[in-house]
């Protein structure tokens, strides 16, 4: 029977407990089904020709032999498997091959293999996080087959393109605009058509990336205000005219007296009521309160990935994620490991396991994709930290986490780059321009925007050079960040955003820096102290040096 079918039959508390029941399992029974669902994986994935592989001969036959035996992979193990689409090597038969991008500047694509019982966790797992959208407690949700949801989502063969086929799937649902429809329309296209076809049905729902949402919501606040009203039609260009609703008629006019009294610009919130309004990606926790601010509802942060599939969510508190037991088995590396690994990689992390992590400890997320799935024990890149290990006010008995950031060594700006020191180096090599050294790091503006600020120091014969400024720098930079990273293009090109900033540093002061006797600088993510040092090493040289610039 159908998710929509069972909502027809009305059984609310029964659609709860099959969907959101995993927040009343304890610790105990958690670990319990992981453990039941990880040796039925171990069984599958050894047999398999990838497995084999990893293994080199070995035969685990218990999770503790597993984790002992089956060393920590990261794409790179997967790649040359992987790239032939051979399901012969693989677990299980694929129904889907999902894909993104893996490193600009060294490698093109990840490919992940989804099975038929990956998806159909995926799906119960999803409508979970339907439900739980809606909820303000335990038993309760608004979730109705006449319902629409705005369509800002990346169309497959992308992670996020699965959302709408599992959905239509379960429930009737309407995407506006339609999702073939959307797949074929530009970023602006699809805002416009989707705020057209909100004004006439209304808008229910909104799921995307949390700097992407962002900008429809800026884009519909914009579109609304300067839409003329009248009787059932609007127009923005006085030529055009659209269909809206009489209840949509009255709610825009009532919408646009409130703005003009309070002296403020239309918002979405004025317009639509939404019932669920979901965000996945990184950065989600820089964006939140103006999202909240823009449509009147707090967005619930759900945990996804290409390779993982969607493994976690919060729920009507808002205040930190609960890990699906049965989308993967969940293994953390303890910061100070996952920094000593980072800096030695020969050096193999301990980890542990869900009823093992440490309330207020961080931890790089590692895991075994459950039902079918190809990587295990496999190293994701992200940071999460423990926030409790029980929540009481909720009675859920199993730890919770919010989301940090990718591992230090990898920039990820608003969910659309993956900047390491490579695709760095590669941008400075192709540019020809004479770099002596440098270090970038993410770095967080006033208004809490996320930027590439890297420090330069160049060769003593350019700065004599007074061609050689910020501007032309970083000109001549993001031309090849775009060329390297297909993703840093969409951040100008689907945000209209520029990420870099550039600060160029007089000659000498990295010298300066190490001849204090400190250890070597991670070049990507430095620590905000040693940033400090590095600027303050600077005022040390000579005054030959040229005095370092900015951009704005």
């Amino acid at each position: 029977m159908k998710f929509e079918e069972k909502l027809k039959e009305r059984k609310d508390w029964e659609l709860w407990k099959e969907y959101c029941g995993f927040l009343d399992l304890t610790i105990d029974e958690f670990m319990a089904i992981q453990n039941r669902l990880m040796l039925e994986q171990i069984r599958k994935w050894r047999a398999s020709g990838i497995g084999k592989t990893i293994l080199k001969g070995r035969n685990p036959e218990t999770i503790e032999e597993f984790r002992k035996m089956v060393p920590l992979t990261s794409y790179e193990d997967y790649a040359d498997s992987l790239s032939l689409k051979d399901k012969s090597i693989l677990p299980d038969d694929p129904v889907v091959w999902i894909q993104t991008t893996w490193e600009g500047g060294r490698h093109t694509i990840k490919l992940a293999p989804y099975t038929r019982s990956m998806l159909e966790t995926y799906q119960t797992n999803m409508l979970g996080c339907l439900m739980l959208s809606t909820s303000s407690g335990r038993g309760d949700f608004d979730v109705n087959p006449k319902d629409t949801i705005l369509y800002a989502l990346a169309p497959l063969p992308y992670a996020t393109g699965i959302f709408p086929l599992l959905l239509n799937d379960a429930i009737s649902i309407e995407f506006l605009p339609p999702v073939k429809e959307a797949q074929k329309m530009s970023f602006s296209e699809r805002n416009k058509k989707g705020f057209k076809m909100g004004l006439k049905k209304g808008i229910d729902f909104f799921f995307g990336v949390g700097s992407v949402t962002y900008y429809v919501s800026l884009s519909i606040a914009s579109l609304g205000s300067g839409h003329k009203s009248g009787s059932g039609s609007a127009s923005g260009d006085g030529k055009k005219k659209i269909s809206i609703s009489p209840a949509m008629v009255v709610r825009l006019l009532k919408a646009k007296h409130l703005c003009r009294k309070e002296g403020r610009d239309l918002l979405p919130k004025d317009l639509f009521r939404l019932k669920g309004f979901m965000c996945a990606g990184t950065d989600n926790r820089l964006y939140r309160d103006d999202l909240e601010k823009l449509w009147g509802v707090r967005p619930m942060e759900i945990f996804a990935g290409t390779e993982p599939t969607c493994i976690g969510t919060e729920i009507w508190s808002r205040d930190g994620m609960y890990f699906f037991p049965d989308a993967c088995f969940y293994e953390f590396i303890p910061e100070k490991e996952m920094e000593r690994s980072l800096a030695d990689p020969s050096y193999e992390p301990r980890t542990c396991l869900m009823n093992e992590v440490e309330e207020g400890e961080k931890y790089e997320l590692v895991i075994s994709v459950l039902k079918g799935g190809v990587f295990m024990r496999y190293r994701v890149g992200d940071v999460y930290r423990c926030i409790a290990l029980e929540n009481e006010r909720d009675q859920v008995r199993f730890p919770r986490f919010e989301y940090i950031d990718r591992i230090p060594t990898v920039i990820d700006i608003a969910g659309f780059t993956r900047i390491t020191e490579n695709s760095i180096g590669r941008v400075i090599g192709l540019s020809g321009l004479k770099v002596k050294d440098w270090a970038a790091a993410k770095e967080i503006t006033e208004n809490k925007r996320p930027f590439l600020h890297m420090y330069v120091e160049m060769e003593p014969e350019c700065l004599f050079s007074s061609a050689v400024t910020v501007n032309i720098l970083k000109e001549h930079m993001g031309v090849y960040f775009k060329y390297v990273d297909e993703d840093y293009k969409d951040l100008k090109k689907i945000l209209g955003i520029d990420p870099l900033e550039i600060t160029i540093l007089r000659c000498g002061t990295f010298d300066t820096y190490y001849r204090g006797g400190k250890e070597k600088m991670r070049r990507i993510n430095p620590t905000q102290y040693e940033i400090g040092e590095l600027l303050k090493s600077q005022e040390l040289v000579s005054a030959f040096g040229r005095r370092p610039e900015r951009s704005v």
